[in-house]
This record gives C-alpha cells, sequence and structure tokens, in this order.
C-alpha cells in the first residue's frame, strides 16, 4: 500500500473512530452499567459488516476469515468508566472538541485506546491470509477489577495465544505490570467510656500496624516495577459517639506487588509483623509480564517505541498468556477532571497499531 493510500485509510479509520468515541462518551457506562454503550458498540461493529457477539456486556467478534489451525492475537479494551469527580468543570457526558482534544468521561481511560483498537481490527478484518487470527473484544468492569468483564469473557473465547490490552501507555509498551492486593484489617481493643481509664482504644493498636505498613520495605526491587508499595488508604471505626473507646478499628490496605513475590510470601510476612487481623479481598490481580522476546514486543521496538513497567494495574493481570498493555492517551489523565485524550493521539494510536501488527500478521508487509 501506497503512503498516500496509507494516510487515507488511516484517516477514514480515525474518523470513524472519534464518531464513535463521541457517542460512547455522551453515553454513561459506569461499571456493572454497560448495557447501552455495549449496544452503541455492536451496532457500530454491524454496521461495518462484521459479525459480533454478546455475553452480558462484553462484545466481541473474529476476523472473517478466522482459522482454528491459526494462533489468535486478542485486542482488549473496556468500555466501562469511573463516576466523574466534583472536580468537573465541564459536563462530563458531553463530547467537546476544543484545541485539538476531545474532552468527556471516558475519553482517554480507556475510549480511545478502545476506538482505536477496533479501528485496527476493521482495517484487518476482511483480509485472508493473515499469520495470525484476530479478535475484538469490548469489555465491561475493567474500573472495578470486576468478575462479569474479561475475566468471564475468557473462557467463552477461541483459544487466545497473546493479546494487546489497551490502556493508556502514550503508546509505550508496558511490558510488565505489578499485581494488586487489597487486604481488610481489623485490630481489635475493649470498648469502655472516655471519660475514665476504661477499655482498651482500638485506634492505638491500628497505629502500631499502620507504622509498620507505611515503614517496611521488601527487600526484593525489580529492575522493571521497582518495590513493593503498601499504602494504608481507608480507616474508620464503628463508632457513632465520641465519647466511647472503640473496639475495633477497621483499615485497608493497597498493596501493589513487583514479579519477584507471590502474594503468598507478601500475605506470610504481613501475618509475622501486624497484630490486627486481616484478610484479602481477592488474590486475582497477580503480576505480570511479557517476555522482551516476544514478536508483539519485537516488533514494537523496531518502530522504536520504549518498554517499561507499570504501576497500575489493568485486565492484563486476570490473562493467563502473554499480553502487552500498550494504547493511546496519557495514565496521568485516567480519573482526573477534564479528562480527554488529543485527537492526534487517536489517529497515530491507530497507525502504530496497525504498524505493529503489519510486521505480525503479514508475511511480507508492503
Amino acid at each position: 500500500m501506497h503512503t498516500n493510500q496509507k494516510e487515507t485509510t488511516v484517516t477514514n479509520l480515525s474518523n470513524d473512530a472519534i464518531n464513535l468515541l463521541k457517542k460512547l462518551i455522551a453515553t454513561p457506562s459506569f461499571s456493572k452499567e454497560e448495557e447501552e454503550t455495549a449496544e452503541i458498540i455492536q451496532t457500530f461493529l454491524d454496521s461495518k459488516g462484521v459479525s459480533t457477539h454478546q455475553y452480558l456486556n462484553n462484545v466481541w467478534a473474529k476476523n472473517k476469515y478466522f482459522n482454528p489451525e491459526k494462533p489468535t492475537i486478542l485486542l482488549n479494551s473496556h468500555h466501562d468508566t469511573v463516576k466523574p469527580n466534583k472536580a468537573y468543570t465541564l459536563p462530563p457526558f458531553e463530547p467537546i472538541v476544543k484545541d485539538g482534544k476531545l474532552y468527556g468521561l471516558g475519553s482517554n481511560d480507556a475510549g480511545g485506546c478502545l476506538v482505536s483498537l477496533i479501528a485496527t481490527f476493521l482495517h484487518f478484518y476482511e483480509q485472508p491470509n493473515l499469520a495470525y487470527n484476530l479478535i475484538i473484544a469490548a469489555t465491561a468492569e475493567e474500573e472495578i477489577s470486576g468478575s462479569n468483564g474479561v475475566e468471564i469473557l475468557l473462557p467463552r473465547l477461541p483459544k487466545i495465544d497473546c493479546a494487546i490490552v489497551g490502556e493508556p501507555t502514550l503508546m509505550d509498551m508496558a511490558i510488565a505490570e505489578k499485581g494488586l492486593l487489597v487486604i481488610d484489617c481489623t485490630a481489635q481493643g475493649k470498648p469502655g467510656h472516655a471519660a475514665r481509664e476504661e477499655g482498651d482504644n482500638a485506634i492505638l493498636k491500628a497505629m502500631k500496624d499502620i507504622a509498620w505498613f507505611s515503614q517496611y520495605q521488601f527487600p526484593k526491587v525489580s529492575n522493571l516495577l521497582g518495590p513493593v508499595k503498601m499504602s494504608v488508604t481507608v480507616i474508620h471505626t464503628d463508632n457513632k459517639q465520641h465519647n466511647v473507646v472503640p473496639a475495633q478499628c477497621h483499615f485497608v490496605v493497597d498493596i501493589r506487588v513487583n514479579e519477584l513475590y507471590t502474594f503468598e510470601e507478601i500475605l506470610s510476612t504481613i501475618q509475622q509483623n501486624i497484630q490486627s487481623q486481616f484478610q484479602p479481598r481477592s488474590c486475582r490481580l497477580r503480576s505480570t509480564g511479557i517476555a522482551t522476546n516476544h514478536p508483539l514486543i519485537q516488533a514494537g521496538t523496531s518502530l522504536g517505541r520504549k518498554s517499561y513497567g507499570s504501576p497500575t494495574t489493568s485486565d492484563k493481570a486476570l490473562m493467563p498468556f502473554p499480553a502487552l498493555k500498550m494504547g493511546p492517551g496519557d495514565s496521568a489523565r485516567s480519573h482526573s477532571a477534564d479528562e480527554f485524550v488529543y485527537i492526534d493521539e487517536i489517529t497515530n494510536g491507530i497507525a502504530l497499531y496497525i504498524e505493529l501488527l503489519n510486521k505480525i500478521l503479514l508475511p511480507n508487509p508492503s
């Protein structure tokens, strides 16, 4: 394909992608409430002649010449969003284009990535001799790490060999990702009247354990992901009155785990060092990595894309196969007020996704 043809193709794909993203922004899609955006995505793909499938609020499709004897690449991103925070000055559900930016809730995380991957899928959809199959999946509940998103969809898909997960990375390659371990802790005391020397204050006991979480450093530091990071993010008692010594103090710890530790090792160390009772909410979101010699990474490296380790968790953590996290937009904008994505980021993201996959899907790319 000549340069002018390539530019025209990407421009057309980009225009469709941006129009789709505007529709998604205008339609609330909080986690577990993605029915309407699922319908928008399915209708869009249907209008392009793509045979689609839906399970719960997850929409997916195979390339036209899908061959079960070939390996398969999954293109995945999510269409749920967080709720807008109070600092918004622009209407979160109104797609506004200004100064080259498209504003709106979910524009950056991860609408720009999703529509760019959909455009990329459409580019290859009718090509008959691809070295790999492609599956596009627009999934739900990513923002809450829910079980009715990509996790419940994967067993219903054909065998997947590897994936590109669309999250805003400035189109650099997140080849490793910290795992997420959240634990609920309870310090036990005894109730009493605050005016007398009664009770055993659970807050004071909790403070000792909170101090340990804030000061302890796990010795193994990853070259890609850095150290394990523990942050106490919630603390409360059951008290409704000021004059009662609390019998219990509850707190929550957010732990970001590098690839050098298992969750079991982390939990064992905590058990040995704190007095509070604790319980992990889930052990699903483990740290992940993809080898630097994987074809996806080699293709991206040949295009000058940088590799790095990501401190944030995505649906990549739920995939039992190698996955590359990569997409247009900037994670620093995610969940921020007046969220936006640059129009050029989508156009350039589509072009780069296509270039990367050309190196893998086409034996002799032109």
